[in-house]
């Protein structure tokens, strides 16, 4: 890879990561709710679950599921059902130190998992493919594409969770927080019609 074309690689990385998404949203949900330490675990299963996703999809995964219809299908049902599950959660999420044992910050393996459903994620993997994978050897190639991605996403993501942490003492008071939370789940819940389109 050229190193022209590994720039352009690493813009189309910080230009899709930092973009908003489902990822985001959650991050920026969890930043004002549980604060930046107790969603590093969520930063990282991002991180990492987007980077082997990102392998596989570089390794062929990626053409069985671009020309499946069933298995395309299923993926959009899965994410669809999975968001608007996580938009609940986000909407109903209580004040900090209120004791509600369901209230958590989403962890590394959750947020890893998350993104083998998440129609942005599989639409980055997918693009990033396509445009970046041609002509280099299979696997160092896509080990390449999948080190650019990880080192540009993980300060991508703690930009939305810093954020979130930051308008933490603004959502202090349990109304706004409220209202917040709502909203975050209502905008992750509207990300649905980019599944089922």
């Amino acid at each position: 890879m050229t190193f022209e074309t590994l720039m352009a690689l690493a813009t189309f990385a910080v230009a899709t990561s930092v973009t908003p998404g489902p990822n985001n949203l959650m991050l920026l949900a969890s930043g004002v709710n549980f604060g930046f330490w107790r969603t590093v675990p969520h930063m990282l299963g991002i991180s990492f679950g987007f980077g082997l996703l990102l392998f596989c999809v570089g390794s062929g995964i990626g053409v069985l599921v671009a020309f499946d219809p069933t298995l395309h299908f299923l993926l959009k049902i899965l994410g669809a059902t999975y968001l608007l599950y996580l938009a609940w959660r986000i909407a109903t999420a209580g004040a900090i130190g209120t004791g509600n044992v369901k209230s958590r910050p989403m962890n590394f393996f959750e947020a890893a998992a998350f993104q083998w459903v998440n129609p942005k994620a599989w639409s980055m993997a997918l693009s990033a493919t396509a445009l970046f994978g041609g002509n280099d050897d299979t696997i160092l190639g896509t080990m390449l594409i999948v080190t650019v991605f990880i080192v540009c996403n993980f300060p991508s993501v703690m930009i939305w969770t810093g954020f979130g942490t930051v308008m933490q003492r603004f959502l202090s008071n349990p109304t706004r927080l409220r209202v917040f939370n709502i909203t975050m789940g209502v905008l992750l819940a509207l990300t649905v019609i980019m599944v089922v389109r």
